[in-house]
C-alpha cells in the first residue's frame, strides 16, 4: 500500500512537472507550490476551493470566488493596466509590483510588450521572437496567480482590426477595404488567423471588430470601418466576432453605441451630439451590435465616448444595462473606450469632478474603466464611493461578477499561462496567413472605371512606365496604430518594378506631396501649387512624355483619415489633382490608383481618366495586388461598401435611404440647384469580364407573415473572356408600410468565381425578421403587404425583380 502511494505520488509529481515544462518563463525560478494535477491552488489555503475547480458549475465558480474577495480586490478588476511604455514602466514583474495597486489584482492589461508602430517608448525586447513574447506575458500572469491573495488570474487584451497589433503580426487591409471584399469566408479567415496568433502570443481578448456604420464620409475613421450598410456591416462582423471566438480568445466589439455620426462628422475633441432618431438608431446604427450579441455570442463591448439625445452613452444606464444586458442578453464585460470615463466631465461637463464621473459609469453598466493614466485614478475614487454608501456593494458584485465570468470562459482559471510558447514562432505571420493576406489584398481592390478598356495592360506593348503621385512609394497607410508594426509593406512602385521585372523601364517622379503648407486651408478655396509642388509636378509632366503608362497613385496617408482626422471636404487633398490634370495633358494612357480611407469626389477623374481603381489602405502586399490587376494577373471583383458623392454639399448620402429622401429636383442627374446623384453607389464594382443573371425563383411567392424562410434562387454566369469574381446582392423593398421604410434594403450577398463560361446557381435564405420592420410603438413586425425582391450587381444596377406576398 505504502509503494503504491509513492508511486501515485511520483507520478502526479511527474505530470505537474510536465505541464509546468510545456510553459515557459522569462525568468528561471521555482514556482510555490500550488499547481496540482486537477486543479490551481490559487489562493495558496492548501485545499481546492469550488472557483479552483474546474468541474464544478459556472455560476458556483463565480460565487464562491466573489465571496472570497475584499473590497479592494473586487476594485481592481474594475480598471485596466494599460501595458509597458504607456503606463506600465516596467517589462516583468519586479519587488516594488507588491507595493502596487495592482499587489490585489487587475482586470485586464492592454497591449502589454507588443510594440508600437511610431511608439518608441513602447519598443521592447520581448515583442519578437513572438515564443520570447508568450514567456514574459506567462512571466507576468505568473505574478498575478501566485503573489496575490486570490490569484486571480489577467485577461490580456490588445487591438486588432487589420491584424493583431503586435510586432510582426500578419497584416490585413483597413477594415473600409475588407468591407470591400463582399466575402464573410474571408473575414472569418482573417479573424482566425487573429486570433490564433493572439492566443499564441498571450492575448486573450481582442478589441475588434469596429461595427460602426460609416455613414459620414467626411469623419476621419471612416476608414477603420466595414461600410455604411448595417446588414453588410453585420454579416462581417459576425464572422469577425465568431472566429475570433473560437480560437478562445474574447472579441470586444467597438465602438457602443452611435459612435459614428458626431455632429458634422467632427473627430478628435468632439465625438458628440449625432443627430439620429431613435428609429435610424434601432433601424440602422445598432443593428450589427444586436447581431453580433445575439447571433455571435459577443463577448466584450467598448463603450463609446458620445453622446446621444443628452446622455453621455459611457453615463447611460438605457444603452449599458437596459438595451444590451436586459434586452439583448448580453453576459460579457463593458470596457470604456480611453478617457471615456473622464469625458463626462472633460467633454459632456455632466459632472464636476472625477469622482463623479466613475460613480455615473459604474451606475450606468460600465465593468472596467480604460485609460492611458494609472489605474488608481479610478480604482481609489470607486473604493471612496463604496465606502461612503453612493454605490451599493450589490452593483461591485454585479460589475464584478461579469469580469470573472469571461476569465473563467476563457479558461485562465485552469490553465492560466501559454503552453507550448514555441509554437508561437510558427504561428505568427506564417506562410498560410500571408496567402490569406494577399488574397484580403487582391479582393478588396475596386475597379471604379475602365471605359476605354486601358486595363488590363498588356505588358508587351510597353517599355517605359511612370509611377508617380504621394502614394506611389508610400507604405505608411498600411502600418496602422490598431495593426501590427514592424511589417514589411509592398508599395505601388515596389509591385510594379516584381511583377515587370526586366521587361519594361519603369521610372519613378514624386508628382507632388499628400499637401503642402496651405492645406488644409486650400479646402476652403483653390491655391495655386507652390514652388515646391509646381516642382515636383513639371519632374513628373516631363518624364511622362517620354512613357506608354503613367500609374499615378494619390489619395490619403495617415495625416489626412483616421482618428481625430476628420475633413471639410473629399477632393484628393493639396495638390494632388493638379498632378493628375498636368498628366492628363500629355495624352499618355493613364490608369488613376486611389489609396485613400474614405470616398473621394473626384469628379475630375472620373469625366476624363479612363481607368481608376479604388486600393483603400490595401496592406501589406497591396503593391503586390495593385500592379496584378493593372497587367492582367489578377481581375478586381470589389463593390463599394460605402457611397461615393459627387460632392461634400450632399452630406448625408448614403445607402440605404427613406423613401423618396434622395430624389432628385425635376432630372434625373442634376435638378435646377443641385446634382442628385452618387458618383459610385453603394455595391458597386466593375469588372475585366461580365455577368448575365437569369432565372429569378422564389420558393414562396404568397405566404403567411409567421414565416420560417423562403428561398431565393438565381443564376449568374460569366459571359466574357476573363476568371472573375461576381457579388449577387439581393434587396427587398415594403412597397407600402405603416411608417416610412426604406428605397431598398440589403438583405443577402455572396461573393463567387467564375471562369469564362461558367454558370452557377447561387440561393439566398430569407427569415421573416428579414422583412421586419420597427411599427409606429417601436415593436418589431411583420406586416402583410407586397415586398419587391431585386437582384442585381449593385444597389443601382439590377437585373432580376420578382415579388413576396406576405398575408
Amino acid at each position: 500500500m505504502i509503494l503504491k502511494k509513492i508511486i501515485s505520488v511520483i507520478i502526479i509529481v511527474l505530470l505537474v512537472n510536465f505541464k509546468l515544462d510545456a510553459q515557459e518563463f522569462v525568468l528561471k525560478k521555482k514556482s510555490p507550490k500550488i499547481y496540482h494535477k486537477e486543479y490551481i491552488d490559487f489562493n495558496k489555503n492548501k485545499k481546492k476551493d469550488v472557483y479552483e475547480d474546474v468541474n464544478a458549475p459556472l455560476e458556483q465558480r463565480i460565487a464562491n470566488l466573489l465571496n472570497l474577495m475584499s473590497l479592494d480586490e473586487k476594485t481592481c478588476q474594475m480598471a485596466t493596466l494599460y501595458g509597458f511604455g504607456r503606463v506600465l514602466k516596467d517589462e516583468l514583474p519586479n519587488p516594488d509590483w507588491k507595493n502596487r495597486i495592482y499587489k490585489d489584482g487587475i482586470g485586464n492589461i492592454d497591449e502589454h510588450l507588443n510594440g508600437l508602430a511610431y511608439h518608441k517608448s513602447a519598443q521592447t525586447q520581448y515583442s519578437w521572437p513572438p515564443s520570447n513574447h508568450a514567456k514574459a506575458i506567462n512571466e507576468v500572469q505568473r505574478f498575478f496567480v501566485e503573489e496575490t491573495r486570490l490569484g486571480i488570474p489577467v485577461d490580456f487584451t490588445n487591438e486588432g482590426i487589420r491584424g493583431l497589433c503586435h510586432d510582426g503580426a500578419t497584416s490585413f487591409p483597413a477594415q473600409i477595404g475588407i468591407g470591400s471584399t463582399w466575402n464573410k469566408n474571408l473575414v472569418s479567415k482573417i479573424g482566425e488567423i487573429t486570433g490564433k496568433e493572439a492566443r499564441a502570443l498571450g492575448y486573450t481578448n481582442i478589441y475588434s471588430p469596429i461595427l460602426d456604420l460609416a455613414r459620414d464620409p467626411r469623419w476621419g475613421r471612416t476608414v477603420e470601418c466595414y461600410g455604411e450598410d448595417p446588414y453588410l456591416v453585420s454579416q462581417l462582423g459576425l464572422g469577425m466576432v465568431q472566429s475570433l471566438q473560437a480560437q478562445d480568445v474574447v472579441s470586444t466589439a467597438k465602438h457602443f453605441a452611435v459612435y459614428s455620426a458626431p455632429k458634422g462628422g467632427r473627430d478628435g475633441d468632439v465625438r458628440t451630439d449625432p443627430h439620429i432618431t431613435e428609429r435610424e438608431m434601432h433601424e440602422i446604427y445598432l443593428e450589427p451590435f444586436r447581431t453580433v450579441v445575439q447571433e455571435g455570442g459577443l463577448k466584450g463591448v467598448m463603450s463609446s465616448y458620445n453622446d446621444y439625445n443628452g446622455i453621455p452613452v459611457s453615463a447611460s444606464h438605457y444603452f449599458l444595462t437596459e438595451l444590451l444586458r436586459d434586452n439583448w442578453g448580453f453576459n460579457g464585460y463593458v470596457v470604456s473606450d480611453s478617457w471615456a470615463v473622464g469625458g463626462l466631465k472633460g467633454r459632456h461637463h455632466i459632472a464636476e469632478d472625477f469622482k463623479e464621473t466613475v460613480y455615473l459609469s459604474v451606475m450606468a453598466g460600465l465593468n472596467v474603466r480604460t485609460n492611458f493614466t494609472p489605474a488608481e485614478d479610478f480604482i481609489l475614487p470607486l473604493r471612496e464611493l463604496v465606502n461612503e454608501g453612493r454605490i451599493p456593494m450589490e452593483i461591485i458584485n454585479e460589475r464584478v461578477k461579469d469580469v470573472l465570468r469571461v476569465k473563467f470562459e476563457l479558461g485562465l482559471f485552469d490553465e492560466p499561462y501559454v503552453n507550448h510558447v514555441k509554437e508561437a514562432d510558427a504561428i505568427v505571420h506564417n506562410t498560410a496567413s500571408e496567402k490569406i493576406a494577399l488574397q484580403a489584398s487582391r479582393e478588396s481592390l475596386v475597379l471604379l472605371k475602365n471605359s476605354e478598356s486601358l486595363l488590363p495592360v498588356d505588358l508587351k506593348s510597353l517599355k517605359n512606365i511612370l509611377v508617380t503621385g504621394p502614394n506611389a512609394k508610400a507604405i505608411n497607410h498600411s502600418i496602422s496604430r490598431y495593426g501590427p508594426s514592424n511589417i514589411k509593406v509592398q508599395s505601388v512602385y515596389d509591385g510594379i518594378k516584381n511583377i515587370t521585372g526586366n521587361q519594361v523601364n519603369v521610372d519613378f517622379a514624386q508628382g507632388c506631396d499628400f499637401y503642402d503648407k496651405n492645406w488644409p486651408k486650400s479646402e476652403l478655396y483653390q491655391m495655386s501649387p507652390d514652388n515646391v509642388q509646381q516642382k515636383y509636378i513639371d519632374e513628373a509632366v516631363e518624364k511622362a512624355k517620354s512613357s506608354d503608362l503613367i500609374v499615378v497613385a494619390v489619395g490619403d496617408n495617415e495625416d489626412t483619415v483616421g482618428e481625430s482626422k476628420s475633413r471639410t471636404s473629399l477632393n484628393l487633398p493639396g495638390n494632388q489633382l493638379d498632378l493628375v490634370k498636368a498628366l492628363y495633358e500629355t495624352g499618355k494612357p493613364i490608369v488613376v490608383v486611389l489609396i485613400n480611407g474614405r470616398p473621394m469626389s473626384i469628379n475630375w477623374i472620373n469625366d476624363h481618366i479612363s481607368s481608376v481603381i479604388e486600393a483603400w489602405f490595401p496592406g501589406e502586399y497591396g503593391g503586390q495586388a495593385i500592379a496584378e490587376t493593372i497587367f492582367g494577373l489578377y481581375n478586381p471583383g470589389g463593390k463599394l461598401p460605402i457611397t461615393f458623392p459627387r460632392t461634400v454639399g450632399q452630406i448625408p448620402f448614403n445607402f440605404p435611404f427613406k423613401r423618396s429622401s434622395q430624389k432628385g429636383q425635376g432630372k434625373e442627374d442634376v435638378g435646377q440647384t443641385r446634382v442628385n446623384t452618387a458618383l459610385y453607389p453603394f455595391g458597386y464594382g466593375l469588372s475585366y469580364t461580365t455577368f448575365e443573371y437569369s432565372d429569378l425563383k422564389i420558393s414562396s411567392e404568397k405566404t403567411s407573415r409567421d414565416f420560417s424562410q423562403i428561398a431565393i434562387s438565381f443564376k449568374v454566369k460569366n459571359t466574357g473572356n476573363y476568371k472573375g469574381d461576381e457579388v449577387p446582392q439581393l434587396y427587398i423593398q415594403d412597397e407600402y408600410a405603416s411608417v416610412v421604410t426604406y428605397e431598398k434594403l440589403l438583405r443577402g450577398f455572396e461573393r463567387i468565381t467564375l471562369e469564362p463560361g461558367m454558370e452557377k446557381e447561387i440561393t439566398i435564405t430569407l427569415k421573416s425578421s428579414d422583412l421586419s420592420l420597427l411599427n409606429v410603438n417601436m415593436e418589431r413586425v411583420v406586416e402583410p403587404g407586397v415586398f419587391k425582391v431585386f437582384v442585381g450587381t449593385s444597389s443601382e444596377d439590377i437585373r432580376l425583380t420578382g415579388e413576396i406576398v406576405i398575408n
